[in-house]
């Protein structure tokens, strides 16, 4: 046999079960267990790999272990066949999400908040640096957008020169989504033609919601309204207007995979520990049942832990925002 590819280790963990953390499976759509232990004679199935052809045929290989999992006794190799075309591991994992970044223009805040069936959304999604903008980026989330991104703003470059700076230079930007304002207000989003469906944004005034793999167009939809009533009550503040339209996405569907995981960014100069970094509120639940509740909790008990920070909020002059 010849012109054979080997595809990548994560793919591998998944051919036998329970081979492999389970940690792999968050980054696929679906999972396949080809041999598992106890099964068709064999008391343990070790050392898998796959193959592809040139003709795009699919060869699963392990051994077939019938007395034990050691290394030595009665073992077979075995090997199953698909010629079905069956798609290849995507190189990177999927973050399929809702989010919302945002700008408020009395205080200055910039914010980001997020929810995803993905362990740990916080690590990947939200970036923001006070005076500068804030950034979401999701779907085969490209993590370079966020350093990058506000290297550009940082510089002058506004949200859509931004977004078109980052995509245009990404041969994957049709996987890619992204949300981004300014310390302007400006606001541009990008969603790939090939993020899955329903995938999409919604941009509003100082303000943008995107998501992709949502139960529909809805998610966004109520995610921009719950934002836009939740920032005209008396007392509130950008994090209040930002969880609002997390738990208003969820409540219209949410992510079609369920739910796992949330978090909020919201950053001020100097409102960091110590007054030395920008990072006013810095929250994320990495896998709970109710990721966006739980949110909502942890972020009363910061206003009780930093309640000065959030009652003397700055107020800023009034200044027109370039659009």
């Amino acid at each position: 046999m010849t012109d054979l590819k080997i595809l990548p280790v994560g793919i591998l963990a998944l051919l036998c079960a329970p081979c492999g953390p389970a940690l792999f499976a968050a980054a696929f759509l679906e999972q396949t267990n080809l041999w598992a232990a106890d099964k068709d004679g064999y008391h343990t199935y070790r050392i898998p790999a796959l193959l592809v052809t040139a003709k795009g045929s699919v060869l699963a290989f392990c051994e077939g272990r019938k007395t034990g999992s050691g290394d030595h006794g009665d073992l077979d190799l075995l090997m199953k066949r698909s010629t079905d075309d069956a798609p290849a591991a995507p190189r990177e994992p999927l973050i399929a999400t809702y989010s919302i970044v945002a700008f408020d223009p009395t205080s200055g805040d910039l914010g980001v908040a997020v929810q995803s069936k993905y362990f740990g959304v916080g690590s990947v999604v939200p970036w923001a640096r006070a005076g500068v903008g804030a950034i979401a980026t999701q779907a085969s989330a490209n993590v370079r957008y966020g350093p990058e991104g506000l290297r550009l703003l940082a510089e002058g470059k506004d949200a859509g020169e931004t977004v078109r700076r980052l995509t245009e230079a990404d041969e994957r930007q049709a996987i890619r989504q992204l949300g981004i304002v300014d310390a302007r207000g400006n606001t541009f989003a990008h969603t790939g033609s090939e993020c899955l469906a329903w995938a999409g944004h919604i941009v509003g005034t100082n303000f943008t919601v995107q998501g992709n793999i949502l139960a529909g167009e809805g998610v966004v939809k109520a995610m921009a309204e719950a934002y836009e009533a939740a920032r005209k009550m008396e007392g509130s503040q950008l994090a209040d207007w930002l969880t609002a339209a997390l738990q208003a996405g969820e409540d219209a569907g949410g992510d079609s995979r369920g739910r796992q995981s949330a978090a909020l960014l919201v950053v001020r100069e100097g409102a960091g520990p110590n007054g030395i970094n920008d990072r006013f509120i810095d929250l994320r639940v990495e896998d709970h049942p109710d990721p966006t509740k739980e949110l909502s909790r942890l972020l009363e008990m910061h206003k009780q832990f930093h309640a000065g920070k959030h009652r003397n909020r700055p107020i800023r002059p009034p200044q027109s925002l370039a659009k």
